[in-house]
């Protein structure tokens, strides 16, 4: 069985599709996949990045192109639900927040698809604490519990831990995967880790 680490934070739509992505490939190949809630501002800063539609906004072309490779890319893989978030760029700190209190409270699994369904297929703002509250509540979670564990400390200190762990292993924006040890960044690199999973 081949492992693979899925870096995510909700705010990028590639970490999106690219999760969509590997659930077509789990039902291909014998493989699991643990995704780990990662603040994708604090690796831009922590790695002196920036985020795409910030480092090319002034370059229209470039922008339609990672348009039309995003629509190529839902086609390809049939994600017929998604669309651009009308919110966009959405503050996620709450939400990233939100899923290591899940993760802490053994809900991770059941927290992180309605959060990425809200974000990227129903346009709502996650970042609004009502709103987030309510797409977990109708998940049947403690949609209550896990926005007031935000402003924990210890909740604070272990999303920064876990962003900084992600920058330690050589992450430097997301989605960012690694199967077994091996780093792959971008959706446009699932086609490289279904290649090496069909010749394992």
């Amino acid at each position: 069985m081949a492992h693979l680490d899925l870096y995510y934070d909700f705010g990028s739509p590639n970490a999106y599709l690219a999760r969509e992505a590997f659930k077509q490939l789990k039902q291909r190949f014998d493989l699991t996949v643990k995704e780990h809630p990662v603040l994708i501002g604090g690796i831009f800063k922590a790695t002196n990045n920036q985020p795409p539609w910030l480092a090319h906004g002034n370059c229209a072309p470039k922008m339609d192109y990672m348009r039309l490779e995003i629509m190529r890319f839902v086609q390809d893989h049939g994600l017929t639900k998604f669309k651009m978030n009308s919110h966009f760029p959405v503050n996620t700190l709450l939400a990233m927040r939100a899923a290591i209190a899940a993760l802490e409270s053994g809900v991770h699994e059941a927290f992180i698809s309605p959060v990425f369904k809200a974000m990227w297929e129903d346009s709502l703002d996650i970042s609004d604490s009502a709103v987030l509250t309510n797409i977990l509540n109708e998940a049947g979670l403690d949609g209550a519990g896990l926005v007031a564990a935000t402003t924990r400390t210890e909740i604070k200190e272990k999303l920064v831990a876990a962003t900084q762990a992600a920058v330690d292993r050589g992450i430097f924006g997301l989605p960012a995967f690694f199967l077994e040890d091996e780093m792959y960044f971008g959706k446009d690199r699932v086609w490289m880790i279904e290649k090496k999973l069909s010749a394992l």
